[in-house]
């Protein structure tokens, strides 16, 4: 880990980098396998499942007969927090429900809004060494209340051809019964295109690797939305002397053990709570069984020391997090003043893992500094915002005049004539 004190203004570019790859260095490759997959469809995905995965399958849905013995694999306690984490994540996403917008902005003109479910969605869950079963619950439960039509689910098989069973269970208890063995750009590129086996989607949601994020950047050159530019994991904890220096080292491990592209920052007006925190990871970091990984993502880490408030808000805010955990004497400050960050979490008792898992906000969420124009996943993701309008005779009277006048003004006389045709029929009748 770095520790730094007091960096100036000057070197917060450098100092905030994340360590990821440039698109420059990936794109070739993704460009090449869309390119295959786009017209080689089935074959290039069996061909890069090999390559990639270490597998070969045959048919890479996922039977009945799969999710059946995957209900039987995952424990009960499990299952129960499962469906409690469900629940939570439902009641929140369901508070985000709007009515109707109707406003009569001129005598006889009435404007209103209404939001209608994306039909197409794509979910892509990463697994691997970390299958993240927890993101179909952040990404099924919203898709399913908005009322998307047709939900697919892509995830990489393991080098049996299998799916982790909690992934499996997770998917069928959301009701997802179209779940595709794909991983990776292919998958990306299969919902993208779609293929002999795979239907292509309107939007494509999830979070995962450099490649992934890539991918679905190329994905929207092809007419295909995607939820945000979500890549390797990141947190930055705002402590100060109040801080449980356990607590935050805690934190900074949970994010570090993603991957060793994750990165994790330490942003404190206390020297002293620094080096508490520099203890507690060397000490905790021993008992991880994913120790190697978040080593190597601690390695990327920044400690640093501001000395005030003030001056801490601004670099925070230039970073512009994923995860932001406050743990400060003055944690109202920061809250009024966080302007870029995907997820704030508040207080000592408030670990980001909750989060990731089950109090109920959405843990998809903007990375690589997107949180400066990106939110993260919320309901209207799935949905789109349709504007309607209806306007009687007596509204064309009161708003005619004015569109002839801009129309000519901008010399689009079709426009005006529209209008003007119309309001010669009123005065005839």
């Amino acid at each position: 880990m770095n520790i730094l004190y007091n960096p100036k203004k000057s070197e917060w570019s450098e100092i905030l980098k994340r360590p990821t790859q440039t698109v420059a260095d990936i794109e070739q490759t993704v460009n090449l396998i869309f390119s295959e997959v786009q017209t080689k469809g089935d074959w290039a995905i069996a061909k890069y499942t090999e390559l990639f995965d270490g597998t070969s399958l045959q048919k890479t849905v996922v039977s009945s007969g799969e999710i059946e013995e995957a209900d039987d694999a995952v424990s009960l306690e499990l299952k129960d927090a499962i469906k409690l984490a469900k629940s939570n994540i439902e009641k929140f996403h369901a508070a985000q429900k709007t009515e109707k917008v109707l406003v009569e902005t001129s005598t006889g003109v009435q404007c209103w809004q209404e939001k209608r479910p994306i039909q197409k969605i794509g979910l892509y869950i990463p697994g691997g060494t970390a299958p993240l079963f927890s993101t179909i619950l952040m990404l099924a439960v919203p898709a399913a209340l908005a009322g998307c039509r047709d939900i697919i689910l892509c995830t990489p098989p393991n080098k049996e051809g299998k799916v982790h069973p909690a992934i499996l269970y997770t998917a069928a208890l959301c009701g997802i019964s179209k779940i595709y063995k794909i991983g990776g750009i292919q998958a990306i590129a299969a919902m993208t295109f779609g293929t002999e086996s795979v239907p292509k989607v309107y939007k494509i949601f999830g979070p995962g690797n450099q490649f992934v994020t890539v991918a679905k950047q190329l994905a929207t050159k092809h007419q295909v939305s995607i939820d945000m530019p979500a890549g390797p994991s990141e947190l930055l904890v705002m402590a100060d002397d109040s801080a449980d220096a356990a607590f935050v080292a805690s934190d900074l491990l949970s994010q570090a053990e993603h991957g060793a592209d994750s990165q994790v920052i330490l942003v404190s007006t206390s020297k002293e709570l620094i080096a508490e925190v520099e203890k507690e990871i060397e000490s905790q970091l021993t008992d991880l069984p994913r120790k190697e990984i978040a080593a190597k993502a601690i390695e990327n880490s920044k400690f640093i020391y501001i000395e005030n408030d003030v001056l801490a808000l601004e670099m925070i805010n230039e970073y512009g997090p994923e995860h932001l955990i406050i743990c400060t004497k003055n944690e109202d400050f920061f809250i009024d003043g966080i302007e870029n960050a995907g997820s704030v979490f508040i207080g000592n008792y408030t670990p980001e893992s909750a989060g990731d898992y089950a109090s109920g906000t959405n843990h998809t969420l903007p990375t690589n500094g997107y949180a400066k124009q990106y939110s993260g996943v919320n309901l209207d993701s799935f949905m789109k915002s349709m504007t309607f309008q209806k306007i009687s005779e007596k509204g064309i009277r009161e708003i005619g005049p004015v569109v002839e006048l801009m129309a000519e003004a901008e010399g689009l006389h079709a426009h005006k004539n529209a209008m003007s045709l119309r309001l010669k029929r009123i005065d005839q009748e």
